[in-house]
């Protein structure tokens, strides 16, 4: 199975020059925990609302005016939908991610794999919840 037949088509971004305020009413009327960041189209990190809380918030930052690059990860783990689901699962498992942005090769944001998305095909893992398990360990 490619990634491309799992992955979630309909990817949200923000772009890195954003304010956390803009990123987490996105979020919020999203029902998403995290963005892809951008800077000119192109994918420069990851904000998840664990991000937003803990680099921004119990910092005493102000939402409105600080920019989502201050608070995004700037390092995100990559794959192709071209990838097989087994190279996606191994890569998340490998980096303790529980998600990837699926990315074309000018690294503009496709599409999200999430470690959702692999533990709903029945039968796939090798024991059900060993991919959470393992990532729980570093969260």
């Amino acid at each position: 199975m490619r990634i491309s037949e799992l992955m979630h088509k309909d990817v949200e971004t923000i772009d890195a020059d954003e304010c956390l305020r803009t990123a987490a009413e996105r979020m919020r009327t999203c029902y998403i925990g995290a963005l892809p960041v951008t800077e000119n189209g192109r994918l420069v990190g990851m904000l998840t609302d664990r991000d937003i809380a803990v680099r921004s918030t119990a910092l005493g930052k102000d939402p409105n005016v600080t920019p989502v690059r201050e608070a995004m990860t700037p390092t995100v783990f990559t794959c192709s939908k071209d990838d097989t689901l087994d190279a996606g699962e191994l890569l998340m498992e490998e980096k303790s991610v529980r998600r990837l942005v699926v990315v074309d090769e000018d690294r503009h944001a496709v599409g999200i794999l999430s470690m959702d998305d692999v533990a709903s095909i029945p039968g796939k893992l090798i024991r059900p919840g060993e991919l959470l398990e393992h990532l729980s360990i570093y969260s």
